[in-house]
């Protein structure tokens, strides 16, 4: 099988780490659809990582923040989306070793595939250098993303809050329909319905996953409750 290539060294300078093992660096870019040694397990230990160093930061700088605050901050930081922003701004895709069909169907442009990718560069970076090298290289990445958070009191997301005024109310739960689904595999567009019986109200959202159209929907419903 013939597989799309990335050069191991190159672009390890907006990386922000120079690899003393560039092995490292050139299996945390390959996905499986290349073969073996892929990214998966150095995926897992990055997903970790991540997560420590992202609620480290927001501990740090949130001192009054509570604990639903930072978990909130938490998830909106490392949310797929987010982390393949990241990737994108690192040019992580071009530089992805991929096989044949994943690189025809623009795997190296799809969140899930950047994502991964990212949060095993992490990984990589960890087990070349260890933790304070690590911690130093990669939270700049997030810097612009922690910025435009509100301190400390990130807004719940459209769903949260639609699903906290139901059941403040005690009123039956939303719920979400799929109404259509378009695009090429690397750039679906979905389409969503969200629903509540109490009050009966429909409205319909869309985004470039599920998360974001039901998101999208409960906003617009949102905008149609009663203000009492």
């Amino acid at each position: 099988m013939v597989v799309a290539k990335a050069d191991p060294v190159a672009g390890s300078d907006r990386i922000g780490h120079r690899f003393a093992d560039p092995k490292l660096l050139a299996q945390a870019l390959t996905h499986r659809s290349a073969g073996t040694p892929h990214n998966e397990r150095l995926e897992f230990l990055g997903d970790g990582i991540v997560n420590l160093l992202i609620a480290e930061v927001l501990f740090q700088r949130w001192p009054r923040a509570d604990e639903g605050a930072l978990t909130r901050a938490r998830a909106e930081l490392v949310r797929e989306a987010s982390l393949a922003t990241i990737a994108r701004e690192l040019d992580l895709g071009t530089r992805l070793t991929m096989g044949p069909g994943e690189m025809k169907s623009g795997g190296h442009r799809r969140d899930s595939i950047l994502a991964d990718a990212l949060e095993a560069v992490v990984a990589a970076i960890y087990l070349d250098a260890g933790l304070e090298a690590c911690r130093a290289c990669v939270l700049p990445w997030f810097e612009s993303a922690l910025a435009a958070l509100p301190v400390g009191k990130p807004e719940k997301d459209p769903k949260t809050r639609l699903q906290e005024w139901l059941q403040g109310k005690q009123k039956p739960l939303p719920s979400y329909e799929l109404v259509g689904e378009s695009g090429e595999e690397h750039a679906r567009h979905f389409q969503i319905r969200c629903r509540t019986a109490d009050p009966p109200l429909a409205a319909e959202g869309e985004g470039n996953s599920r998360r974001v159209a039901e998101q999208a929907a409960a906003a617009a419903l949102i905008s149609q409750l009663p203000r009492r």
